[in-house]
């Protein structure tokens, strides 16, 4: 490996290293998808180099590919928007850190299996770092935190995994509770899963700044799949509708 690029899993030498954008504020939902579309298209093409995107948006549901109408509990609660992401129903809100991932999969990883595999070990050893001991289940995706009462074991969802491939391109990605306000998924079933629950790192005590958690998240990524560099949108611009972060 050198300087400017990371090992892939056919041996390769990417060229660049992969962009790493923070955005200020929320993001709509609509906007993000649309530049996620563009990206990966541009990804795809060779023509931009790929890209870590971490954000917030205002809280909303959203709609995977597998979701079922009767896991949205509560319609008129918030936005609901239906997305090309595999998965079922999820919320996003503030205090939840989302992160799109826009990777050449078939390069990186040889499969969707795999790269899923690696977005779930991202966010645990990232968790791991900021002291919480989390895990996958067997048969489950995303990453779940353990919780034992006098009835026996249960598990509670901390990051939720939602991906998409266009012309082997990744987009969407994980989005992991840091601060969210838990209540509004109650408006869904989230991942279509009744019998576990969600949690975040301040629930569990964990009072983490999402700035540390993005510090976490770009150590870990960097160990594991290679350089980043500061990047920007198009022209330092933000997508159309970016909103003052203030919304609960």
């Amino acid at each position: 490996m050198d300087a400017d690029g990371q090992t892939l899993l056919n041996g390769e030498v990417s060229p660049r290293p992969v962009e790493w954008v923070v955005a200020q504020g929320l993001v709509p939902y609509e906007a993000a998808c649309a530049f996620m579309v563009e990206r990966s298209d541009a990804v795809a093409a060779g023509s931009a180099p790929e890209m870590v995107w971490l954000l917030e948006h205002p809280p909303l549901y959203t709609a995977g590919t597998s979701a079922r109408p009767g896991d949205l509990l509560q319609p008129d609660r918030f936005p609901v928007h239906a997305t090309g992401r595999g998965g079922q129903f999820t919320y996003h809100g503030p205090g939840q850190r989302v992160v799109y991932v826009m990777l050449d999969v078939k390069r990186r990883f040889g499969d969707v299996r795999a790269y899923v595999h690696a977005l779930e070990t991202w966010a645990i050893e990232t968790l791991g770092e900021l002291g919480v001991e989390a895990r996958t289940i067997e048969g489950r995706i995303g990453v779940w935190v353990r919780r034992d009462e006098a009835g026996g074991t249960q598990h509670d969802k901390i990051a939720a995994i939602g991906v998409r491939l266009r012309r082997w391109v990744s987009s969407h990605g994980f989005a992991l509770n840091v601060d969210p306000v838990l209540e509004h998924f109650a408006g869904i079933i989230p991942c279509g899963i009744r019998d576990d629950g969600v949690t975040s790192l301040a629930a569990l005590g964990h009072r983490a700044r999402l700035e540390a958690v993005d510090y976490a998240l770009r150590r870990v990524f960097e160990r594991r799949f290679g350089p980043t560099r500061d990047g920007g949108l198009p022209g330092g611009a933000t997508p159309a509708g970016q909103r003052d972060a203030s919304a609960r």
